[in-house]
């Protein structure tokens, strides 16, 4: 068993990422490396399992794609950094509940924003990380939604919007909550390649999974 590997993928369509995640999962063993997949996916709704369908408004001409991930109804589009994470959790002992991979995601995100100066936050009850201040205080810029199987491997992961259309955020209820503003970092006056972004990301990823913080 090595390290964790990082794999970018480039642009592809949601549906084929979905379908290598699932078949990289069944077919792994306890030897296969933990991955991190970086790419972004052309313009989609994506549905977690327990997903009100109400919440998407008008997909206007959007593909809706039923996923097996918690959470509700998310955009994925170009100028978004997507990390998906591909971990087995139970090799990795007691540092790696489902609660503390979760935070150690959000906390790789809160680090990243801070690398360009922004600060974000957690909200209590809403999965994600937001503004936590100035003129977009509140507005999401991160969205998480995981499968951990009984197994205790992982796929799905996180998105950040780096530089966006984001019309099409208003055409949803973003994880269920009417009317929540989203942003992203071109907005908040960052101008960074989404690759920049992708690897920075990808790096506080794999330093706080690792160490379980």
């Amino acid at each position: 068993m090595t390290g964790t590997q990082i794999l970018q993928r480039g642009t592809e369509a949601y549906e084929l990422t979905f379908e290598d995640m699932r078949a990289f999962t069944a077919a792994r063993s306890a030897d296969t490396s933990d991955q991190i997949w970086l790419l972004e996916h052309p313009p989609v709704f994506t549905l977690g399992l327990g997903a009100d369908p109400a919440h998407v408004l008008d997909a206007h001409t959007i593909p809706v794609v039923q996923t097996d991930r918690g959470g509700e109804v998310t955009y994925h589009g170009p100028g978004q950094a997507i990390a998906y994470l591909l971990y087995d959790l139970k090799r990795r002992g007691s540092k790696l509940l489902p609660r503390q991979f979760v935070t150690a995601i959000e906390q790789a995100v809160i680090d990243t924003l801070a690398t360009y100066n922004l600060q974000g936050e957690r909200k209590a009850g809403a999965p994600g990380i937001y503004v936590a201040n100035g003129e977009w205080q509140g507005a999401k810029i991160a969205a998480l939604g995981l499968k951990i199987r009984a197994s205790g491997c992982t796929y799905h992961g996180v998105s950040l919007n780096v530089a966006m259309d984001l019309q099409p955020f208003s055409w949803i209820n973003p994880c269920g909550y009417a009317k929540l503003a989203t942003v992203d970092m071109q907005t908040l006056g960052v101008q960074a390649s989404l690759t920049e972004v992708q690897h920075t990301l990808a790096q506080h990823l794999e330093q706080h999974i690792t160490s379980g913080t």
